[in-house]
């Protein structure tokens, strides 16, 4: 199994979005982050056997994050 990242971003309304830079076509959003991550815990996946099933190549996760004090 492989993890790729996920992008939490809350709009100027309050309400929040997620995507994840190496798997296009993948969203999610809802009012709350924790709706918001329930969502993108069940489109990732679904969107990943959906590539697969269509003979598609599913992309690698390449993108990291980290965390700078500043």
């Amino acid at each position: 199994m492989k993890e790729y990242l996920v992008i939490y971003e809350q709009g100027d309304d309050g309400t929040w979005g997620a995507y994840s830079p190496d798997v296009w076509g993948v969203y999610a959003a809802a009012d709350t982050r924790e709706e918001t991550e329930r969502l993108m815990r069940e489109a990732l996946p679904a969107h990943i056997e959906a590539l697969r099933e269509a003979g598609i190549e599913v992309p690698e996760p390449t993108h990291q994050i980290e965390f700078i004090a500043a």
